[in-house]
């Protein structure tokens, strides 16, 4: 079998066990390729923003919560049933590393099914609270990228 360039020692462990359900909520982390900070550019991180809410006007993910911090990207989404997690996730990456003018993002992601007993709110609030622990502000409300339904 021949490895694929670039390929992270255990990425494809992060695709044992995986599923996609309709109307499942996920809490979903995409990495930037070698941790470079491209969304430290505020129109290349705006422009992640738009695609990510295109994905809600074309039906296929319900953006709870994100923030788009410069090298990663953290996203509480909630599937419509239309397409797949990783179909949407396939997009999102695809359609913002066009945006930008090359590859960006890492192999894969890391995502989580959110149980329907977990508190959502506490959820958001840790996704959005990522640039305070990062100390790129010293307070959300300082912070451009993020955004949730509740707050």
């Amino acid at each position: 079998m021949k490895a694929q360039k670039n390929a992270k020692p255990h990425s494809k462990d992060l695709r044992k066990g995986r599923f996609s359900a309709p109307n499942q909520i996920y809490s979903v982390t995409i990495n930037i390729e070698d941790r470079i900070p491209v969304f430290k550019d505020f129109n290349a991180a705006r422009g992640l923003i738009n695609i990510m809410r295109n994905e809600q006007t074309l039906g296929r993910a319900n953006t709870l919560a994100f923030v788009v911090m410069p090298d990663h990207l953290h996203w509480l989404l909630q599937l419509t049933g239309q397409m797949s997690l990783s179909k949407v996730l396939q997009s999102v990456k695809g359609l913002s590393a066009k945006k930008v003018g090359r590859p960006i993002w890492q192999e894969g992601y890391h995502d989580r099914a959110v149980r329907r007993e977990e508190d959502l709110l506490s959820i958001a609030r840790y996704i959005v609270a990522n640039p305070l622990r990062a100390g790129l502000v010293k307070k959300i409300g300082e912070y451009p990228h993020w955004d949730a339904i509740w707050l």
